[in-house]
């Protein structure tokens, strides 16, 4: 009878873990669904996300599960709880970069830092995002080299793809030339710049003096451009710019 008890017992303890199992699982899966559909991931880091975590729950609750059940069968479970701990202690040693890897890759994937095909620089290395993982993430530098940097040594992220970008070109006038003449001819450049090119949202504007040496002069013209964009913009400005200087006679030394 006692057995027969216990084994109702433990179904009951299996029946109401696999419950608990499926509203965890579905809060779980509400909440990051809703926290990527904030900042536009992409559903394969959704998908990423939900499975690590859930997987994670799952592994927990059955853990406890199997404790609670073999208790209802007068079964000493200390010995299981303990190699538990001390294979979790084996683990966390002999795998430290791989946990840091995977914790830090984690919240990476949850704060929506990166996505595939930004342009972004993580430490010194500058590029478009090919792969983002939970060990690593892997950045296209642009002579072509693939950057495969590990998730725990991410010092500093610069995501350069968020928002709009700035165009900044400097030109450099001799010393001689008349600097209001040069701002002026830059200005109506850069006004006719700014009517053709769609990418432009503001400007393309010139700032004014930069910095005076003792044989040039430095000129700042500033646009705010589409995300991407901003390098278009300034080889643009570098060649229509130079063209309008050279019509009006004002040499570059």
């Amino acid at each position: 009878m006692e057995w027969l008890i216990s084994l109702a017992t433990a179904g009951i303890i299996i029946v109401v873990s696999i419950a608990v199992y499926g509203v965890v699982k579905s809060i779980i899966t509400r909440l990051i669904e809703k926290r990527m559909a904030a900042g536009n991931a992409p559903q394969p880091r959704v998908d990423t996300l939900r499975t690590l975590v859930t997987s994670l729950i799952g592994y927990v609750i059955f853990f406890i599960v199997l404790v609670a059940v073999l208790e209802k069968f007068d079964v000493d479970t200390t010995g299981i709880i303990a190699g538990a701990g001390i294979l979790g202690l084996a683990i966390g040693f002999g795998a430290q970069g791989l946990v840091s890897d995977v914790v830090t890759g984690f919240f990476v994937l949850l704060e929506n830092q990166v996505n595939v095909g930004e342009y972004v620089t993580i430490n010194n290395f500058s590029g478009v995002v090919e792969e983002t993982g939970l060990r690593v993430i892997k950045v296209r530098g642009f002579n072509g080299d693939l950057h495969f940097i590990p998730n725990r040594e991410i010092g500093s992220l610069t995501n350069h793809s968020r928002g709009n970008m700035q165009a900044l070109v400097d030109f450099t006038i001799a010393y001689k030339e008349n600097v209001d003449q040069a701002i002026r001819v830059l200005q109506e450049g850069c006004d006719r710049i700014g009517d053709k090119m769609s990418e432009i949202i503001e400007g393309p504007n010139v700032l004014g003096v930069q910095s005076v040496g003792s044989s040039d002069v430095v000129i700042r013209v500033l646009a705010k451009t589409k995300n991407g964009e901003q390098w278009k913009v300034e080889r643009e400005l570098r060649k229509e710019l130079k063209k309008a200087l050279d019509e009006a006679g004002i040499n570059l030394p």
